[in-house]
């Protein structure tokens, strides 16, 4: 059933919000990220396989554990914004932004009239009917968030056009992808890459539309909470399990 958007009313309040990439598709691991105490994780299913139950179990999980669930979505794919949302995500991460039409296809996706078109439907999301249909659409209006995630040359360009006539609730960079769109493939740390970056902040400062640092250190965090970021992913799952087995074995093993 619909829940209060913790991170939307942390950010609100001007509270910080942590939160993981989440690319292992089992229930169990997103109950311990909640378990851990991060405030959101973003279940991937751009990159990762996930079929639409296991996706509703997973937003099962992070339910029971407190934690509050956005879902990354393939690009230009509306009938996944809509599928996400039945199953019960409080927030949408629409990959590739490269320009104002994206938002505004996401927009009439994800929210119902009048801001949007969302398919009206019944299901978990009013509870199997314990909320009643019209105070539903209001609240899902009004706790759903739509996440940027600019990771293009282009949408670095139009950052402004993209943010100025609203709808976006936080916007993500993506390093990765803006390395390889500026020609310097894994290069994070270029000094273009980063100087996209700090473009984009800067537009979400312009705008007053929070920004979430994808930081992995606390230097870089203690940096972008001085600029006054209060929304931060420090990383993914997969790579911190990889991370802590390959450290456990040398501990162990003592190689």
């Amino acid at each position: 059933m619909l829940r209060r958007n913790e991170v939307r009313h942390k950010l609100a309040a001007g509270e910080e919000v942590y939160g993981l990439f989440s690319t292992v598709p089992e229930p169990a691991v997103t109950e311990m990220i909640g378990c851990a105490g991060y405030d959101f994780t973003v279940l991937d299913t751009e990159h990762t396989l996930v079929d639409p139950q296991q996706l509703e179990n997973l937003i099962r999980a992070a339910e029971t554990a407190g934690l509050t669930p956005f879902v990354r979505v393939p690009e230009a794919d509306p009938g996944a914004i809509l599928r996400a949302l039945d199953a019960g995500a409080m927030g949408i991460v629409v990959p590739h932004v490269r320009g104002r039409a994206d938002i505004d296809a996401a927009v009439r996706a994800a929210r119902y009239a009048p801001e949007g078109m969302r398919s009206l439907n019944g299901g978990r999301g009013p509870g199997f009917g314990r909320i009643e249909p019209a105070e539903y659409i209001r609240r899902a209006n009004a706790e759903t968030m739509l996440i940027a995630l600019i990771e293009d040359a282009e949408g670095v360009e139009a950052i402004d056009d993209i943010l100025v006539p609203g709808g976006v609730d936080l916007v993500l960079p993506g390093p990765a992808d803006l390395s390889q769109s500026y020609g310097v493939p894994w290069q994070l740390r270029h000094p273009r890459v980063q100087q996209a970056v700090r473009g984009i902040r800067d537009a979400c400062a312009r705008h007053a539309v929070p920004f979430c640092a994808m930081s992995t250190t606390p230097e870089r965090r203690a940096e972008w909470r001085a600029d006054g970021v209060r929304a931060f992913v420090l990383g993914e799952d997969r790579d911190l399990m990889a991370r802590a087995l390959r450290e456990h074995l040398e501990r162990t093993s003592g190689s």
